[in-house]
């Protein structure tokens, strides 16, 4: 059974616990640009910087600012991890799990993560960005990206995600989804997870394995 899965992790709100800042940040934007906009930190969580901009500051001005913005108080962010999330990659190192981040983070902000986490580049044998897809989530493209560029088929990999996009797009790309109570409350991810954690503090390959079956 050893190796016989991939683990596909999204960053913000899974790896790290960042969602509560970041929830800050575009709710003070939403005030700022788009005070009519019902519920818009919710709409933003798990979409590309790309398709925000296209989709809510279509104007150059306003769009510049929030990238601006966002780019100050990211070099400010703390980057730490998920309670347990560090542990239990090594645990999934140690048994041959191979690793995909996949997020929707582009690369200016991914080289402020590696400034405080190195050690990310180290564990993940493949890292999935906003700069290397063409379709935010919910779509899967770029889950199936991160299984293409492992060598995994979709039926053997495990997805793990917080957000509903992410979630709709772990499902979309016909993997198994765990869903990391750390954004939304675990009744609003059940239906759309295989399982629900609220970190990873009890969770291990173990775990994992009985959760996702055994592959031939």
């Amino acid at each position: 059974m050893k190796g016989n899965i991939a683990g596909l992790f999204d960053l913000d709100g899974v790896i790290l616990d960042t969602e509560g800042l970041y929830s800050r940040f575009w709710g003070e934007q939403g005030r700022l640009f788009c005070p009519d906009v019902p519920d818009f930190t919710a709409k933003v969580k798990g979409r590309t910087l790309t398709d925000l901009l296209a989709t809510y500051f279509p104007e150059k001005e306003q769009a510049e600012r929030v990238i601006r913005s966002l780019s100050d108080f990211e070099r400010q962010m703390p980057f730490r991890f998920i309670a347990g999330a560090d542990g239990f990659i090594q645990d999934l190192k140690a048994h041959g799990v191979k690793l995909a981040i996949v997020t929707s983070s582009n690369e200016e902000k991914m080289a402020e993560v590696y400034r405080v986490l190195p050690q990310l580049k180290e564990w993940f044998d493949v890292i999935v960005t906003a700069d290397k897809i063409t379709r935010s989530k919910p779509d899967p493209e770029c889950y199936l990206l991160a299984a293409k560029e492992l060598q995994y088929a979709p039926a053997r990999c495990v997805v793990f995600e917080d957000s509903f996009s992410g979630l709709k797009a772990g499902r979309g790309a016909g993997m198994k989804v765990i869903g990391l109570a750390t954004t939304n409350p675990p009744e609003t991810i059940r239906d759309k997870a295989d399982a629900v954690i609220p970190d990873f503090r009890d969770f291990s390959y173990d775990r994992l394995i009985s959760v996702y079956g055994k592959v031939d």
